[in-house]
């Protein structure tokens, strides 16, 4: 049996669009603004994407789903992510487990997280570990500015 690791990482800033839903780990996280993206601008799903994608050699959301198509103007990152998980297949990976590390001063995640690793994992096909940190009032994240995310995925053939 082989095994990959592949790492993926994305941030959105807030968006100043009135009415915009604010969707982390495919969770509708409610009464908080929204993020700024050519999808939904979920954070979580895409860096779980991305670190799917790298591991299986397959490039980035990117390069698949270009926000300069408007096929993918307000996509659901969750359809993506199981599209991804496909791809994966496809090309003799199974993913094994991600883990994922979100980093927003605001909203609080803790009340979302099992929701969230309950619909990622079930995108993916494996288990999703989703834990938050803050930037510490530090940089364009400390100050509130957006949010971002980390991710590992690891595949095994």
């Amino acid at each position: 049996m082989a095994v990959r690791v592949g790492m993926g990482f994305d941030v959105h800033a807030f968006s100043d669009e009135p009415g915009r839903r604010l969707v982390l780990g495919g969770v509708e996280v409610d009464g908080e603004r929204g993020l700024a993206g050519h999808s939904d601008a979920d954070v979580v799903a895409h860096a779980v994407g991305d670190a799917l994608l790298g591991a299986a050699g397959l490039g980035d959301l990117g390069e698949h789903f270009p926000d300069s198509d408007p096929a993918w103007a307000g996509a659901d990152s969750l359809a993506l992510l199981r599209r991804v998980a496909e791809m994966v297949s496809a090309a003799g990976w199974r993913p094994a487990n991600v883990d994922c590390t979100v980093v927003a001063e605001q909203p609080r995640l803790a009340p979302h997280r099992a929701e969230m690793q309950q619909r990622l994992g079930a995108a993916v096909g494996a288990p999703v570990s989703v834990k938050a940190t803050t930037a510490e009032q530090l940089g364009a994240l400390g100050r509130g500015e957006g949010v971002a995310c980390w991710a590992v995925a690891l595949v095994e053939s």
